[in-house]
């Protein structure tokens, strides 16, 4: 039989057929064993086309193979695992037919395959291995593959075969790198020390090689930093990571050619992604490789966009947003006050070279046709630009303003259409969990059009390209992400920041732009969502400084706006400024002087916290109260009922005057001076409480004088 198939062709089908023939109607397992060991060979010889494989399956299916797998005792004289190889060849077999690959009889034994990957290996062996990993690349191959092989445990034996530089080992790299290219977290969550073994050697391979290696795992390790559970929390990841920065630093402080280079920059931005700067070590030398990496993200930055060819920026998209990654982690070490790696004629080098590569980022975005702005690139490109527009604001003013159009047009397409484009390996040290929007742009642009609101010409070019229309678009949009889960607003994300920044933005047009709040429809309509947002948010915990915002932009656009419709003692605007007093009424408290056996006024607790992002708020809000009472006769029986007077003049009774200061006595007084004027019912409470006397005592002057008036 066995020279039957070695010779013609025609001769070798016509015995495979007998073959398949005796397997399906063998007398016994001797007969069966024969005619399979001719069928396993012709397998292994790689002779056989999918109709024959195919052939093979409908003959044995899968319950003879499963039987070899679980077989005991071989035949005399041969291997020990010789069944059990004999079965795996044939799965193997099966397994190039992706319909059998994914099929449950072949998912079911991926515990066998981990078992044989990790058991010891000899010589006898090497061909099983072999089929293993044949079955495991096919599984990995089929829809429900991946999450089956994570699940069952591959990704354990993976990293112990590859770990233990086991027979096969590249293969097991292989498939770890495409199992963590589609199930990242999970495999992490479930496999994290394994991963990190893997890394650990992976690293210290990376800081030995002294050949193309080192610059082969550059590509390689990217794959095996993970951003959740962090790498510095644990004291292997920490040396995989020093090791990391030596081999790199080692790299980058050579001269190198740019197919050397580039991958290194992109492993470098890999680790600022997933660690920001912990993996840098502090002193001298670790500012000065930070330097360098910062210093050479906007050389490339400069060369590819400067004078773009657009098939060299096309092919180096990838690389460049690698480098704003690494220049924004130098904007945030510019700006870094506590224990900063760099030294302040490092930073000031450092700004100057990094504007020269925002030059050329804004000279790249002008030239940006209307159908390219779908690409993932000119996303990366704005992102990047808004992060130096948060932080640097008097450095390349003439061009942004002269960009603005653009952004905003940018910015309203994305956030009108939803943008289909899928990141370009975006790299993202802030995260995007909570914005609602495939490609929030808006977001990174936000911070940027709040400095440039609080001046002229900016402010001017903004409103003139319908930029408040879709702030207030963008707000409602926004509001309705974080209120979307039912029962509670949702923690802290990128979305409650959104909605922080542009409050700040309208407060912005409030103070330099009123004419626009009254003329525009668009704040009547900002104007009646503020006032039905604010009594859901303020019982909310932890969301004290959006309450805070929102409150106190309430009141400054209701001083201008105070004729609408929605502002006349409605039910909405009533509950408003109820929670707004609240807000108010409630910020400062009575507590025990350290210092003495008295009181001394303190902001309250539920405050304290937050009480650094509120403080300028609140003092902003007293005073646009102040204003609203004369305009609303409604509002200071709202006070009444909430006995804010009285708790006002119980504190201002209770603490030691020194424990005052003066802007604090100045907020109240310009409160209490407008109710006292505008509500006799008001007036009375004040003076029934002593008003006059804490009036004296704390310098109250103007207050003193009103209450004095008959």
């Amino acid at each position: 039989t066995h020279l039957a198939m070695a010779s013609g062709s025609g001769d070798r089908n016509s015995t495979l057929k007998r073959c398949l023939a005796v397997l399906r109607d063998a007398r016994n397992d001797s007969e069966q064993f024969a005619a399979l060991l001719l069928v396993t060979k012709a397998v292994r010889a790689g002779e056989l086309d999918a109709k024959t494989r195919r052939q093979i399956f409908d003959a044995i299916g899968f319950t003879f193979p499963n039987r070899l797998l679980t077989s005991g005792q071989p035949p005399a004289g041969c291997p020990e695992h010789t069944f059990r190889a004999l079965g795996l060849t044939l799965l193997a077999c099966f397994c190039t037919d992706p319909e059998l690959a994914g099929h449950s009889q072949i998912l079911n034994k991926i515990p066998t395959f981990n078992d044989i990957l990790v058991s010891p290996c000899n010589p006898d062996s090497t061909p099983m291995i072999d089929d293993v990993y044949q079955c495991l690349s096919a599984v990995m191959a089929t829809t429900r593959g991946p999450r089956e092989l994570v699940t069952k445990g591959t990704v354990s034996a993976l990293c112990q075969a590859y770990v233990n530089c086991s027979y096969g080992s590249d293969r097991a790299l292989t498939l770890l790198l495409g199992l963590l290219a589609i199930a990242e977290a999970k495999c992490w969550q479930r496999d994290a020390p394994r991963l990190l073994a893997v890394l650990s050697k992976l690293s210290d391979d990376f800081l030995k090689a002294e050949d193309m290696t080192k610059f082969e795992l550059c590509e390689v390790l990217p794959h095996f930093i993970p951003l959740s559970p962090p790498l510095t929390q644990d004291s292997q990841g920490c040396e995989c990571l020093h090791r990391l920065y030596k081999g790199l630093a080692n790299i980058l402080g050579s001269k190198l050619s740019q197919s050397q280079r580039d991958p290194a920059l992109k492993l470098a931005a890999c680790l600022v992604q997933a660690c920001g700067s912990e993996w840098i070590p502090a002193g001298s030398a670790g500012s000065k490789f930070l330097a360098l990496l910062v210093n050479l993200a906007c050389v490339e930055v400069r060369l590819t966009l400067e004078e773009p060819d657009p098939l060299e920026v096309e092919g180096k998209k990838e690389l460049v947003t690698a480098c704003y990654v690494l220049i924004e982690m130098g904007i945030q070490e510019c700006l870094r006050e506590e224990k900063p790696l760099l030294e302040e004629v490092q930073k000031m080098q450092l700004m100057r070279i990094m504007e020269e590569a925002f030059g050329a980022v804004i000279f790249y975005l002008r030239q940006v046709k209307q159908e390219e702005l779908q690409d993932p690139f000119i996303f990366a490109s704005v992102r990047i630009l808004g992060a130096w527009m948060a932080e640097e604001t008097s450095s390349l003013k003439q061009e942004i303003c002269e960009l603005l159009p653009f952004l905003v047009h940018y910015a309203k397409k994305l956030f009108k259409e939803g943008s289909p484009a899928v990141s370009l390996s975006q790299p993202e040290l802030v995260s995007t969990e909570g914005s609602g929007l495939p490609q929030d742009a808006l977001r990174f642009l936000l911070p940027g059009f709040c400095h440039l609101t609080a001046e002229d010409r900016p402010r001017d070019i903004l409103v003139s390209e319908g930029a408040p229309a879709l702030l207030c678009e963008y707000f409602f949009h926004q509001w309705e992400v974080l209120t979307s889960k039912p029962g509670s607003l949702t923690p802290l994300t990128s979305t409650e920041m959104s909605l922080h920044t542009a409050c700040g933005i309208f407060l912005n047009l409030v103070v330099t732009a009123p004419d626009l709040i009254r003329r525009d429809k668009t704040f009547s309509s900002l104007m009646d969502m503020l006032l039905k947002s604010l009594p859901l948010l303020l019982p909310q915990k932890d969301h004290l400084v959006l309450a805070a915002n929102i409150a106190t932009l309430g009141l400054m656009m209701a001083r201008i706006l105070a004729s609408s419709a929605v502002l006349q003692g409605t039910q909405s605007a009533k509950e408003f400024f109820r929670a707004a007093i609240c807000f108010l009424s409630q910020a400062h408290t009575a507590q025990a002087d350290p210092g003495s056996d008295g009181l001394a006024a303190a902001v309250s607790p539920a405050y304290a916290s937050a009480w650094a992002d509120v403080r300028e708020l609140w003092f902003l809000g007293m005073q646009a109260l102040a204003s609203c009472v004369p305009l609303f006769p409604w509002l200071p029986p709202a006070v009444l009922q909430a006995r804010w007077l009285e708790g006002l003049s119980e504190l201002l009774t209770r603490v030691a005057p020194v424990s005052v200061d003066f802007e604090l006595i100045a907020a109240f007084q310009g409160v209490l001076v407008e109710l006292a004027r505008a509500s006799k019912p008001c007036r009375d409470v004040i003076l029934s409480h002593h008003g006059r006397e804490w009036a004296n005592l704390y310098g109250m002057a103007a207050l003193e004088q009103c209450l004095s008036e008959q």
